[in-house]
């Protein structure tokens, strides 16, 4: 995908930030999120559907409560995300009502992505929701996200959106420019990069890893979001929210921000749902043979191959295959628990009945439940 062909796309996924909506975080800036509705009503009488991923809450909630400082304490957190969820639904819907447009809200975990029942319904409801022109709102659930299930930033949540609804188009908006070949904020002469393939090395290496006061994630969340929504095909911007009408100036091929093009195979819509399980469960480590087999033949991973294992996980819970040098090679769904898959480690497939008593499967990963990493 090039600029030029951004005007024909239809599907769109806009991630907006904490500190574009909400003035550094003193609360809902108001005027602000009435622009953003109006630039998505442009979009969407251009003909797109637009998903928006929110953030806000918690922001919104430290207002609310008084609170100067971002707590610490989960509980605090949770408590702030509750309260001012409350506040920016109340004023996206009363904004896109003006328009005669209704809004959905969705709140999710990664738990309800990882789960294939779930996510198989989330996105259902996404898209019908997009037949019937409703802009569907999405933030992560707060009030109930602990350590285990949560996505860690907005940035993450968009990309997974994006793979969820095969978008076309995934808009990160920050409050830089876009990506730079160095930190502008302490390099002055550091350029912004107007396009570059999603697959380039150094790109991520350009990002910076920090992130602001209200924010979770800095540059390089934003350029793993692009790697990750490239996966479903998605091109990605990153752009300035500060820039008067971007949306409607991306969407018209202007040259704005920076351009992440997916020059990768898509992936299937369940690799895409395996490859989005963020968090991990073990780790197999493979031989130099077994780790050939899965990246050229595409088979499945059998315990012949695996030398070592960490981690206590469940059958049916996702590990990560690396090599021997711990460069993650795959990820999937593994069909033993580790106190079983433990003893049958290094041997052939037809000593797992003398081994544990039974046979689930011939392998330890099938090919069907295992994606190739990046």
């Amino acid at each position: 995908m090039q600029r030029a062909d951004v005007k024909s796309t239809q599907r769109w996924v806009v991630k907006i930030g904490s500190a574009l909506l909400t003035d550094d975080g003193q609360g809902l800036n108001r005027e602000a999120l009435a622009h953003w509705v109006e630039q998505i009503v442009a979009l969407k009488k251009s003909g797109k559907e637009v998903v928006l991923v929110s953030s806000g809450s918690v922001a919104e909630g430290m207002k609310r409560l008084g609170w100067k400082s971002r707590p610490a304490a989960l509980h605090d957190l949770q408590a702030a995300a509750a309260v001012g969820q409350m506040g920016l639904i109340q004023a996206y819907e009363s904004k896109f009502a003006q328009y005669d447009i209704h809004t959905a809200q969705i709140l999710m975990t990664h738990d309800d992505l990882s789960n294939r029942k779930r996510y198989l319904n989330v996105r259902s409801t996404l898209k019908a929701l997009l037949e019937y022109g409703v802009v569907p709102i999405i933030n992560e659930n707060d009030t109930v996200v602990t350590d285990e299930i949560r996505f860690g930033d907005n940035d993450t949540l968009g990309a997974l959106t994006a793979n969820l609804i095969s978008a076309d188009v995934l808009v990160i908006l920050t409050d830089q420019q876009g990506l730079y070949n160095d930190n502008p904020r302490t390099n002055p002469n550091a350029e912004l990069i107007s396009e570059a393939q999603v697959s380039r090395k150094d790109i991520e290496a350009m990002a910076s890893p920090e992130g602001g006061a209200l924010g979770k994630g800095g540059m390089y969340t934003k350029v793993m979001a692009a790697k990750r929504a490239a996966r479903s095909g998605t091109a990605t911007f990153i752009a300035s929210g500060r820039e008067p009408n971007i949306l409607v100036k991306l969407a018209q091929g202007e040259s704005y921000g920076t351009l992440l093009i997916p020059d990768l195979e898509p992936l299937t819509a369940r690799e895409r749902w395996l490859a989005g399980h963020l968090q991990a469960k073990g780790k197999l480590v493979l031989d130099a043979g077994a780790v050939k087999v899965l990246k050229n033949s595409g088979k499945s991973l059998l315990p012949i191959g695996v030398k070592s294992q960490e981690g206590n996980f469940q059958r049916g819970e996702m590990v990560i295959c690396v090599d021997e040098a711990g460069v993650e090679v795959a990820r999937g769904l593994v069909n033993y628990p580790a106190n079983e898959s433990i003893k049958i480690l290094g041997k052939p497939s037809h000593q797992i009945i003398s081994q544990l008593g039974y046979m689930e499967d011939e392998s330890l990963v099938h090919r069907d439940n295992l994606v190739l990493s990046e």
